[in-house]
């Protein structure tokens, strides 16, 4: 049964109240432990900048070799204005996690990702990649990515970064919406920053109602150095195949980003993942299923969808908007305090 959300000042002071009791060392299972399932993780690395303001990418590295995930979204993996390039060292990455980056095209061959979204896996095949451009006036962009598991089940993620302005999210998220519709039949993730601290009926995610439901209960990530705010969700299409979604918190995670990674298991096993497989003539967007040589195969009239070049002054104008709906949010977070 799905809980109840609660308010953002209650989980505000169950924050503050749990503070105390946050682990001094990196979680490690328990004696006889097993790992239940695909374990899937968000992470908004903050361009690898953390919260001492330093530049430091093998931080970034060591936190996802803490969290061991099978599969992980990440956030601000690229620069964000001008021309994008990656930050992180995938093919170190790759060496020391098993973690492989699906395949992307991308104008700048130097870039990780999608607006800054990478997704990387460690095991399973990548059917199917859909480049999105979410609307608003930040550069924001979404990954789909249609995945079968070495189980045989099959998996969609969705990974999207939304942005700062409430009209946006709300834009986007129907958009989001939208997409689902327009695809075939499979049990869904989507996971990422949402940039959404409020909940309940003033919450933009409300959007995501028609395709989710109900969502979750929400798990304070921002900022790492004391999480508040539950800005990075992961959410799933059909409840019964995730578990309670958790917050990575260790003593590395706190300072190698202003956000902390989450995580969750997905249970592979449940025949709701399971769907029959489709030929290939009846894929939509007359997209087929994988090339043999890894490469999506691709439609000149399907995704990705264009992004418009912004003109000097309206690149100057967007940047000004973002800077003042980031000082609305510190501004939240501070008269939240006040009230706790």
């Amino acid at each position: 049964m799905q809980k109840k959300s609660q308010s953002l000042p209650a989980s505000i002071i169950a924050s503050l109240r749990q503070r105390k009791n946050r682990p001094g060392h990196p979680a490690r299972p328990a004696a006889g432990e097993q790992r239940s399932g695909t374990l899937v993780a968000s992470y908004n690395v903050h361009k690898c900048v953390g919260v001492d303001g330093r530049f430091d990418p093998t931080r970034i590295a060591q936190v996802i070799r803490e969290i061991a995930p099978d599969i992980i979204a990440l956030q601000e993996a690229d620069k964000r204005f001008g021309a994008r390039h990656g930050l992180l060292d995938l093919a170190r990455l790759k060496d020391e996690t098993g973690l492989v980056p699906v395949p992307v095209e991308s104008a700048n061959a130097a870039a990780h990702g999608w607006h800054g979204n990478v997704v990387l896996i460690r095991q399973g095949l990548v059917r199917d990649v859909h480049q999105v451009s979410l609307p608003g006036l930040e550069p924001r962009g979404a990954l789909v990515v249609d995945i079968d598991l070495e189980s045989g089940a099959e998996l969609r993620i969705v990974a999207a970064h939304l942005g700062l302005l409430r009209r946006s999210r709300s834009q986007q998220a129907r958009m989001l919406i939208e997409i689902m519709r327009s695809r075939d039949e499979r049990a869904t993730l989507l996971l990422g920053d949402l940039n959404e601290w409020r909940l309940g009926d003033r919450s933009a995610l409300r959007e995501l109602g028609p395709a989710f439901g109900a969502l979750p209960m929400p798990v304070p990530s921002f900022p790492s150095g004391l999480p508040l705010l539950a800005l990075d969700r992961i959410i799933a299409d059909r409840p019964e195949i995730l578990s309670d979604v958790a917050v990575h918190d260790t003593p590395l995670a706190r300072v190698a980003s202003d956000h902390l990674p989450i995580k969750a298991f997905v249970d592979p096993s449940l025949t709701e993942l399971a769907v029959p497989n489709l030929d290939p003539e009846s894929l939509p967007l007359g997209r087929s299923p994988q090339a043999q040589n890894g490469t999506p195969a691709r439609d000149a009239d399907a995704w990705p969808l264009p992004i418009p070049e912004p003109v000097p002054d309206s690149e100057q104008r967007n940047r000004e908007l973002v800077r003042k709906a980031g000082d609305r949010l510190k501004r939240a977070v501070k008269r939240t305090l006040r009230r706790a």
